[in-house]
This record gives structure tokens, sequence and C-alpha cells, in this order.
């Protein structure tokens, strides 16, 4: 009988990456929810207060929002069964696009399975080789996958930096192939605002196309949450918007929204639409009732921002570094505790989390080495003793640790 090597483990360098994040203390394991998605739940066995969750408006439990998923199981089943353009468009999804489409005040909008592919798929569809793309250094990742798959030459602005976003389109105005400009409309790091009416200009100017990532500000600026573009009042000046179901609206997905044209060129070229099976018909319901709940009930999102008015202002007195000091500013429920370093961050959320708060440490490579951070978000279901009980937990552990005095 002929005897077997001893195999070589080809994926052997994965574990050494894995010890050198660990050496760096900045290794982490999952945090498993047990509960609902709520201010406060239970994570491994442990009742905690959340100030983590993208859940700004605690649409994740609504009554409605359960009864509608509910509803379209009953009716439609759990699943779709195909791709949109086999047999997996059911006439809820068209509902969804149409309700978003009047929402944003736009021709037409596509549902993508989520916020990721909707940016990575637009932009490399819509775009080749032969192109531009003016990018924010603090763009989303999907933004930045997007334009990498799109093959396009990539100039990078620096962060808000309109007159070195102007230098960046000047440079390029006489080359042929089409130009992109694109930022975030909330910065998910940072929670500052993009400067959207000034990159209008920009494009406008030059005759390049305008794109804005609402993820962060759906459901949280403009009127009932309709976004940046909405908040800047710019209707009719941004060619590309794209926004989430995944965060404020409680749900799951993405959606571009734009002309017509667009769309319909979105249906034809995007290929997370294309390759990815739709949307479970419950999911669509869900969406729908959201987006209902958002022009019905307006005292959610201003509970959202009492909260965040209340929470950013106790953190400053407490004397954390929540932006402003070699990095943005904060202007959203988004607000960081820079630490600074990776593994005092995550130490400092583990000792969070056994005094009951969880509160997700974030270092690189999705920050830069050097600004790791605490990111807290509040969401309009927070109550006032909860919040006031982080807070006390935020000051006791920062103190212990070093990071307040």
């Amino acid at each position: 009988m002929a005897t077997t090597a001893t195999r070589t483990d080809p994926l052997s360098f994965l574990g050494a990456a894995m010890d050198e994040l660990r050496q760096k203390g900045t290794h982490f394991k999952l945090r498993v929810l047990e509960s609902e998605q709520s201010p406060e739940c239970t994570f491994d066995g442990k009742r905690v207060i959340n100030i983590a969750s993208n859940n700004y408006l605690g649409l994740t439990t609504h009554p409605r929002l359960r009864e509608a998923a509910l509803d379209a199981i009953r009716k439609y089943g759990v699943g779709s069964g195909a791709v949109r353009t086999v047999c997996g468009t059911m006439r809820i999804h068209m509902e969804l696009e149409e309700k978003i489409a009047r929402f944003k005040n736009v021709e037409a909008c596509v549902v993508f399975q989520s916020g990721f592919t909707a940016n990575a798929g637009t932009v490399s569809a819509i775009l080749g080789k032969e192109d531009f793309i003016i990018s924010d250094e603090l763009n989303h990742a999907s933004i930045i996958d997007g334009a990498r798959l799109s093959r396009a030459k990539i100039l990078v602005f620096r962060h808000k930096d309109i007159a070195h976003a102007g230098q960046q389109l000047a440079s390029v105005k006489d080359q042929p192939g089409r130009k992109l400009v694109i930022t975030d409309g909330v910065f998910s790091m940072d929670g500052d605002i993009g400067p959207l009416p000034q990159l209008c200009d920009l494009a406008e100017k030059y005759g390049a196309i305008m794109m804005v990532d609402d993820a962060h500000s759906s459901g949280v600026l403009g009127r009932n949450g309709r976004g940046t573009v909405d908040h800047f009042n710019v209707h009719g000046r941004v060619d590309v918007q794209v926004g989430t179901l995944s965060k404020a609206m409680g749900a799951l997905g993405g959606y571009v929204c734009g002309s017509r044209e667009l769309i319909d060129f979105l249906y034809h070229r995007a290929r997370p639409f294309l390759f990815s099976t739709s949307h479970p018909p419950s999911v669509a319901a869900t969406c729908i009732a959201a987006l209902e709940i958002l022009e019905q009930e307006p005292e959610r999102i201003e509970r959202l921002w009492e909260n965040t008015r209340f929470f950013k202002k106790e953190l400053g007195t407490l004397g954390f570094n929540i932006g402003g000091q070699n990095t943005p500013a904060s202007e959203t429920p988004i607000t960081p505790i820079i630490v600074g370093d990776g593994k005092l961050t995550m130490e400092f959320s583990r000792e969070l989390f056994k005094e009951g708060i969880l509160a997700t440490g974030i270092a690189f490579p999705t920050v830069p080495e050097g600004k790791a951070r605490i990111r807290t978000i509040m969401s309009a279901t927070h109550t006032r003793p909860e919040l006031e009980q982080a807070l006390e937990v935020l000051g006791r552990v920062g103190k212990r640790l070093g990071i307040i005095q």
C-alpha cells in the first residue's frame, strides 16, 4: 500500500497573521446577540446597554415591521426563489423601489442585497478603465472596492478638502473618459457630514457625475430622514444616491436612486443585482413599513437628536476626545471616543463590556494606525437612565485605564 506524505497546510500563513493581531492586542472574537437588537440586550449571556448599534430609530423591533414581515410570509412565503432578472422580481420588490423613489424625490430606484453591494455594484458598472474617480480619502470600503473593480483611475482628495478635490478634477479635465466625484454623506467612523453642495459645484464645473453614499444619513438627516441631498437641498444636483435599509430602516439591503435611465442600466449591468437572489418578501415588506413610519412618526428622529446632543455634551464634559483634535469633529449620532492605541482601545471595550456596556473597539485597518476608537451611536429608543448609566461606566473605566483624568 502506498504511503501518503504528510501534507503541509497551505493556509498556515493565516494563523501567523492572527498571532500577530493577538500580539498587538487587536484580535477580537465575535460577540453573539441572544435577544432583540435593542438599547438594552443580551450578548454572550450578559445583559448590557448597547451603544454600538446602527439601529438609529429603534425600528428593528417596531410592531408594524414585525406584522408586515409576518403578513408577507403568509402571503408570499419565505423566499423569492431566483435573481431579479430570471423570475425573482416580486410585486412587493417593485412597490418598495417605487416607494423609495417617491421618498427621495427621484425618478427611479433599484434595491440591492446590501449597501455594500449597492456601492460596489454601481461604481463598477457605470465606469471603466478609461474613466476617473475623484474620491474622499475617508470614503467607505464599499466605494473603494467598487472603484477598484471598475478599473478606473482613482484620484483621492484629502478629507472634505474642496480645494484639493478641485485640483484633482482640474488635473484630468482634458483627459478623455468620464469623471465621477464621490463622497459619503455621513462618514461612518467620525460622524461628520460630507460637503455636498461644494462638491456639487465642482462636479457641475467640470462636467462630472456626482454620487453620494447616504448610508448613515438615511433616516437621520433631512426631512423625515431623506438624507444629505434633502438636508442641503441639492435635489436634482446629485446623479447617483446610494442608501441603506440596514441601519435606520431596521431591516436589510441597500438601494440606488437616480434617473430612470440609470436604474434601467443597473438592471442590466450591476453584477450584484444580476447574480444575487432577491430579498425575501418579508424583508421588502418591513422596509416598506419602515418608510411609512419615517413619514408618520417624525418624533423618532427628534428623540434621536435629543439623545445625541445630550450624550455628546456629557462625553466632552468627562474629558474624552470625541473628535476635532487631529480627527474630524462629529456632527451626527455617531460619536467616536478617540483612544489612539489599538491595544488600549480593545482593552477599554472589553472592560466596558464587563461593566455592562457594549461599546465596540475599532482599530486598524478599519481606521488608520494611531486613531483607534470606541464608536458610539445613539438611538431614538435609548432612555435617559440608560445613557446616564453608560456615561457613568465610561467615565469610571476611562479613568481606571488612564484614558481620561
